[in-house]
């Protein structure tokens, strides 16, 4: 505390603005690229070869520098015009991308003109969604009112539930599995190695013991392994993700099978937790009447679903709910917000209830019964048109993912915005995917077809990816 201080002299102005030059901008070549003389590299390896990525530099984005305003334009007017130029090419950028997305579970096929008048406000929904906080400008009723449509879709009561509208879908897992390690802080958490990658995510950044477990051909997970897993670490309590529709084959857990298997392998009801990832499937598993039941009747801990997926939020967003009992473990008083908190983030976005609102309570259960019924329909008229072409394709039955072989060309993998792995990339039929669509895909699609393999080369061999049965390949045909 002896320490000097310097005394600001008598000229200091604190309005003073300093005079030095404005950093350069970011652009390809320049010092901004030599900031790691050594920056990480992975490759990837595909059906069509080897392909180099340089972490933090991709080749594919370019950087749209942000410019200076001239001292006279407020006056001229020419920096408004110029980004009114901007912002109209990237709309013609946009519709023209929209009119090629097949391979991301996005529903575009949405109109939310009538909440543009409330885009001019700061919405905050800051804290828990069911306790105001001292910031007023935001959207609590519309949060809980969304809430409660899903915990009744979920059946669980209004007393017995806590959740929030998340950010993202990896959000409400990273949620739900803290709950589970908050509950059971030496549990051992167990996923199918199609889960989504956010489930491992949530593994590292919790420091969480986990064992990955096999899945069947169609990427339902293995109960087979996972009784294997279990009797080998009955000493500790067991913490689940189940996933309802994996990212790259749109396969459905067994959730009973699942319960069975834990019950089996001796862990009673409080010796484990199971996390419900439905990021996509979540919403329209409960409108197929031969899918298995997603309901808190059962002894889970926690669902979760993306709002900007099936239901078709414009910004990303999720709804993660989980029982009243485990969220006590979480909860904290915060003074600043005059409110508790039990979120992983601080702010959240409420603009997202608004959207979420607005689409449930237009279409409600009826509606979205309708949407499912149509994408099932459109994904089976797509794997059905892709065999008759002699392409091998799989579907799962209570999935929209069509799963087929990887197209030759990464031009035209980029131009569909395909989604692959290995050698097999999927469609996800989504309620703005028209059968006019996937006629254009299909047509597309064969006569690009035609020329990778007029060279009398061969497509992949997919049995490892599909099965036998779904394999059109020459040997399998």
């Amino acid at each position: 505390m002896a320490e000097k201080l310097d005394i600001l002299s008598e000229d200091f102005v604190p309005t003073a603005l300093i005079n030095e030059p404005l950093p350069w901008p970011v652009t390809n070549g320049t010092r901004a690229d030599h900031e790691e003389d050594n920056p990480k590299k992975m490759k990837v390896i595909n059906g069509g070869g080897e392909r180099e990525m340089v972490l933090g530099r991709n080749v594919h984005t370019t950087s749209l520098a942000v410019t200076e305003p001239e001292s006279n334009d407020e006056f001229t007017g020419d920096k408004e015009a110029y980004m009114a130029s901007i912002l109209a090419r990237y709309r013609k950028t946009l519709v023209e991308r929209t009119k090629y997305h097949l391979g991301y579970p996005y529903n575009l096929d949405f109109d939310y003109g009538a909440l543009g008048q409330l885009q001019h406000f700061s919405i905050n929904n800051l804290g828990d969604p069911f306790i105001e906080s001292n910031y007023g400008v935001h959207s609590r009723p519309f949060e809980v009112g969304v809430l409660d449509w899903f915990a009744r879709l979920w059946e669980i009561e209004r007393d017995e539930y806590w959740g929030y509208i998340t950010n993202c879908g990896t959000e409400g897992n990273l949620h739900g599995i803290l709950v589970g390690r908050e509950v059971f802080p030496d549990g051992i958490l167990y996923a199918s190695s199609e889960s989504h990658y956010s489930v491992f995510k949530a593994a590292r950044m919790y420091r969480m013991e986990c064992e990955k477990v096999d899945t069947l051909i169609s990427g339902e997970i293995d109960c087979d392994d996972l009784r294997r897993k279990l009797l080998a670490n009955k000493d500790k309590p067991a913490i689940l993700n189940v996933n309802i529709g994996t990212t790259v084959k749109g396969a459905v857990d067994d959730l009973d099978l699942v319960i069975k298997t834990l019950e089996e392998c001796g862990f009673s009801h409080d010796r484990f937790y199971i996390h419900c990832d439905g990021a996509l499937f979540g919403l329209m598993m409960p409108f197929v009447k031969r899918a298995p039941k997603v309901t808190f009747n059962k002894p889970i801990g926690s669902v979760s679903v993306s709002g900007h997926k099936f239901v078709g939020c414009p910004m990303p967003c999720g709804v993660q709910i989980t029982r009243m009992k485990h969220i006590k473990v979480l909860s904290n008083n915060v003074e600043y917000l005059a409110s508790r908190d039990a979120t992983i983030m601080g702010s959240r976005n409420g603009h997202a209830p608004l959207f979420l609102w607005y689409t449930l309570s237009r279409k409600g259960y009826k509606g979205f019964q309708r949407e499912v019924q149509k994408c099932l329909r459109n994904a089976h008229y797509l794997k059905d048109r892709l065999r008759e072409a002699g392409i091998s394709a799989m579907l799962n039955e209570l999935s929209s993912t069509v799963v087929f072989e990887r197209p030759k060309d990464e031009e035209f993998v980029r131009r569909w915005q395909l989604a692959c792995q290995g050698d097999i990339a999927h469609v996800v039929v989504m309620p703005s995917v028209t059968i006019e669509k996937l006629d254009h895909f299909l047509k597309d699609l064969v006569e690009h077809r035609s020329v990778w393999y007029e060279d009398g080369s061969q497509p992949p061999c997919l049995v490892k990816d599909v099965g036998i049965k779904n394999c059109i390949c020459p040997t399998h045909k």
